[in-house]
């Protein structure tokens, strides 16, 4: 098998190379680079890996777990793992099992003749929840990967996703374009705040991302709040951010293959649509990330082990 581009893995996988990139920070794939060749290139062990560890993503394994099990290479590991990962599925399914008797209930009490609606009567609860009886769902033991992938997806949809509403205020804006545009847009911001002394200057810093392209070729972006009169130094440049209505959902460990959980969210809204807007790149939507400067001023900053992502989509009110 041909060393393959990053580009090639992605669209063989399905797999964003956001989310290729991301996994190779945190250790789970390696790459290597042709000569006079300035992006990755994947091996075939490498994309057998990667298939592995899409595998174990759509059974909800956390990517941390899924490392321990490709690092030790060892049965016994990933069966405990599994086992783990079953006892949590088995308790999510019987309190999803006892909401549903307990609505299926009130329906039933709310149809009889004459129902009056109180379902916050202590005692009418408590006679409905008592008179519940837990039992498990059978599953077919054999399930195909459309069965899986369309699981996979059907849980994504309830997502945990909330409604926040981010002030206008005044960034520094770091872009960079090329082979490890995210690594290179990192140190023009890191550079920035610490030639500036920025954390003295604002202690409520706020840090956003998004991929920003240009001419096909991959870019990043990092907006990094400062004070309203602050001088910016070349390459950074000084914008102003609109703020507006966003759609949030927390990641974290951060996989960013957890996108399409706000997407999917938005796109089965009731009460919002997407409100593709200002900055460019991914037409409104931003990272924010938090715990960024957390080792600030250290040789060997350690952030990136704390970090939290917001993945945040632009929303607008129905209506």
């Amino acid at each position: 098998m041909e060393l393959q581009s990053i580009s090639q893995v992605s669209r063989q996988l399905g797999i964003s190379t956001r989310t290729l990139r991301y996994y190779e920070q945190i250790g789970l794939i390696g790459s290597s680079r042709k000569e006079d060749f300035a992006y990755r290139v994947y091996d075939e062990d490498t994309v057998l890996r990667l298939q592995q560890v899409i595998v174990l993503r759509r059974l909800r394994i956390p990517l941390g777990q899924i490392a321990q099990i490709l690092r030790s290479g060892e049965a016994a590991v990933a069966i405990a793992t599994f086992q783990r990962n079953l006892n949590e599925i088995d308790d999510e399914i019987a309190a999803l099992s006892t909401i549903r008797s307990i609505l299926q209930a009130f329906i039933r009490r709310l149809d009889l003749p004459d129902a009056e609606l109180q379902l916050l009567d202590d005692e009418s609860l408590l006679e409905i929840v008592d008179s519940l009886t837990v039992t498990k769902n059978n599953f077919r033991e054999e399930k195909t990967m459309d069965d899986l992938n369309r699981a996979n997806e059907t849980l994504s949809k309830y997502a945990e996703v909330r409604i926040v509403r981010v002030p206008p205020m005044t960034v520094a804006c770091a872009h960079f374009v090329g082979p490890d545009a995210e690594g290179g847009a990192d140190k023009m911001v890191f550079k920035f705040a610490k030639d500036v002394d920025l954390l003295s200057k604002k202690s409520d810093v706020r840090i956003f991302g998004f991929n920003h392209d240009e001419n096909g070729t991959h870019g990043y972006e990092f907006w990094v709040s400062i004070p309203d009169g602050m001088e910016v130094p070349a390459p950074v440049e000084k914008r102003h951010f609109a703020g507006g209505l966003y759609g949030v959902h927390t990641s974290y460990p951060v996989h960013f293959e957890e996108w399409r959980v706000v997407y999917n969210w938005v796109g089965n809204n009731e009460a919002f649509d997407y409100d593709r807007r200002e900055p460019l790149g991914m037409d409104g939507c931003l990272e924010e990330h938090f715990n960024y400067f957390n080792e600030f001023g250290l040789q060997n900053p350690t952030r990136n082990k704390l970090l939290y992502i917001d993945f945040m989509i632009p929303v607008k009110e129905k209506g």
